[in-house]
């Protein structure tokens, strides 16, 4: 199977090509990831033409306008990266019968729900980042009914800009990390996303499944206080400063975040057999990288 995805440098993407590298779990798997200079967002008619013109059997959009805080100031911008583009790529998918895949977000909740919500509750979201994804949504499901939207939640791997890296990083010189203890969420390893595309996307190639919102998180819930006191209980080999508890308005930031946007994740086993991974085990596996890669 052959996958052209968009946002080759980020996260979820990286993992495709790994996959893709040599992995014997999954057979006859090839890659074909689009950097921006290849394929920029911000220009939609181009990155239908890299469809239009493309030999995949399936498209994978791993690519997002991702700074939270910088949506509030770029609206505009952020909107056509992350509904405009993926809008022209459905659209050009759909002419061609390709199976697309696109990454969305919990971030279109506002994250006040006591439970778990199935991806039929109404989103809300409270940010001009979780709007233009929200919109990013309504149309990729208007230029392509048979598409897949996946919404997953704070992404970690070994690479790249997460939460993981920066709680390290921030240890090697701060004693104490404040972290906040009521955002509370899954964490899901850009590798489990990964893989479950591939999954998603050789479903659909022969199908199978069906189109439409899917949510895909780890398990179990935690908060961000938690999550980073796991992080470093399992890296016993990195600094290890005092974790210390603090509140989300402590740290005013221009973007409001959902306190708690947690996912009913029932739909995608029940149609695909995908079940939720245990985000403890997938940290130790990126934290044993990490640890390799250390000079």
């Amino acid at each position: 199977m052959r996958l052209l995805v968009f946002g080759a440098r980020g996260q979820v993407a990286t993992e495709l090509r790994r996959l893709a590298g040599g992995a014997p779990s999954v057979q006859a798997l090839s890659v074909h990831a689009l950097p921006r200079e290849t394929a920029d967002l911000e220009d939609p008619a181009a990155c239908a033409a890299v469809v239009a013109a493309c030999h995949a059997d399936a498209v994978v959009n791993a690519a997002a306008w991702t700074d939270v805080d910088g949506a509030e100031r770029e609206e505009g911008r952020a909107t056509v990266v992350n509904a405009a583009a993926p809008g022209a790529i459905a659209a050009a998918c759909a002419a061609r019968g390709l199976p697309f895949l696109h990454l969305s977000t919990d971030f279109v909740f506002d994250g006040e729900a006591d439970a778990p919500l199935d991806e039929d509750a109404p989103a809300a979201p409270l940010s001009a980042y979780g709007r233009s994804k929200l919109a990013g949504e309504a149309a990729v499901r208007a230029a392509d009914p048979d598409a897949v939207i996946l919404r997953v939640t704070r992404v970690f791997a070994a690479h790249g800009a997460n939460w993981v890296r920066a709680m390290l990083r921030a240890a090697e010189t701060r004693p104490v990390l404040r972290v906040v203890q009521d955002q509370i969420s899954a964490p899901t390893a850009a590798a489990d996303i990964a893989a479950t595309l591939v999954r998603l996307a050789a479903a659909r190639r022969r199908g199978a499944g069906a189109g439409g919102v899917y949510h895909y998180c780890a398990r179990p819930a935690v908060s961000m206080l938690d999550f980073t006191r796991e992080i470093f209980r399992q890296a016993d080999w990195a600094p290890q400063p005092r974790i210390a508890p603090s509140m989300t308005a402590d740290w005013p930031t221009p973007a409001r975040r959902p306190l708690r946007p947690l996912l009913d994740c029932a739909r995608i086993r029940a149609v695909f057999g995908v079940e939720q991974p245990d985000w403890r085990v997938s940290l130790a596996a990126v934290l044993s990288e990490i640890k390799e890669l250390r000079p």
